[in-house]
């Protein structure tokens, strides 16, 4: 299968574009590589798939040195000509788009990166599987969709009109465009809200990097809300896992779908959405827990307030993702938080 895969210079990108490609599959890998955060990092992740620094230039492929079905380029979402340019040359088979302006907090302080990545890219993905036969269409979305919903676990069927950042409405936004274009043009569109990733070549302005690199370098850590806060935390491995079962298994019309009592997560177009969560949530102190136990050493806490844009918990119903897939994520936090501290003390030579 020649599969599409955006964002591969990203957590979740990078790591499902390897095993993809370790199970045999032709990669299209792509990336802006933009400085949202370290972007040697970033280079860091495609040199693991192969993909030379020096060979990446605008617009043009670096061909991978590990694996000979693997090209990358370099381009923006937002760039419409050239999106539709490579959608018409390279015939895909199948896209997963998990490119996006990610971080909630950062959505306050540059909203307008939001809407060019995560609403005009989507909407360039979208185009370029209309206008080239694209049939398979798995994407990114978030559990922070959910917004000022108190009812957990979170269930897909639930309605999801009340999000508390920019982040959380444009992916919001994306699994509607997403739905209309299933009705429309057949698209079989599967939308994937992701619960709080964790694990090995994770982003920097997430907690689990915080964290440790904080505790090893003896400053203070942030503890918002106080610590009364708990995260369905999911283990890199498990949602690629879970992806690649969604991209094998594309969404079908519902049969059963009933217009006059919309379920959300499904329809009568060829449109699904899956949370993907560990079913298990935990408790933000616990989770510090495991990693000074992983680490050997106390963290410095300072409590404060809740952020603006957080909520308090999350936890995701993965009952419709067991039934459709037979797959339920399941590594423990212990058992992520210590392959994750393994590999930064590895990649960081801490």
């Amino acid at each position: 299968m020649k599969i599409l895969v955006t964002g591969t210079a990203g957590f979740i990108g990078h790591n499902l574009a390897k095993k993809l490609l370790e199970r045999g599959d032709e990669v299209i890998g792509l990336d802006n590589i933009n400085d949202y955060y370290d972007v040697n990092l970033k280079y860091g992740r495609l040199a693991d798939l192969g993909i030379k620094r020096e060979d990446i230039k605008e617009g043009q492929f670096a061909t991978s040195s590990t694996y000979p079905q693997h090209k990358f380029i370099k381009l923006d979402l937002a760039d419409r000509e050239n999106m539709a340019k490579l959608f018409e040359e390279e015939k895909f088979d199948a896209v997963c788009n998990l490119a996006a302006q990610a971080g909630v907090r950062y959505s306050l302080e540059n909203p307008n990166a939001y809407i060019d990545s995560n609403v005009v890219g989507f909407m360039n993905i979208l185009e370029g599987c209309r206008h080239t036969g694209v049939k398979n269409l798995s994407f990114a979305s978030s559990s922070s969709v959910y917004g000022l919903n108190k009812s957990q676990p979170f269930r897909t069927s639930d309605h999801t009109d009340h999000p508390v950042s920019l982040y959380a409405a444009t992916k919001k936004s994306n699994e509607m465009m997403a739905h209309t274009y299933a009705h429309l043009y057949s698209i079989h569109a599967t939308g994937l809200r992701f619960f709080t990733v964790y694990g090995p070549w994770g982003r920097p302005d997430m907690a689990p990097m915080l964290f440790t690199d904080a505790i090893l370098n003896d400053r203070p850590i942030k503890v918002f809300n106080h610590g009364n806060m708990s995260r369905d935390f999911t283990y890199i491995d498990d949602i690629t896992e879970g992806v690649i079962k969604v991209i094998d298994h594309q969404a079908e019309v519902d049969p059963a779908w009933d217009a006059k009592n919309p379920d959300p997560g499904r329809s009568s177009a060829p449109y699904r959405i899956y949370n993907i969560g560990n079913n298990e949530p935990v408790r933000l102190m616990d989770f510090i827990q495991a990693l000074e136990t992983k680490l050997g050493k106390e963290a410095q806490k300072n409590f404060m307030e809740m952020q603006p844009g957080d909520v308090q918990s999350t936890y995701a119903d993965v009952s419709d993702l067991i039934a459709d897939m037979d797959y339920k994520p399941d590594t423990s936090i212990q058992e992520g938080v210590s392959r994750f501290v393994d590999w930064y003390r590895e990649f960081y030579q801490k």
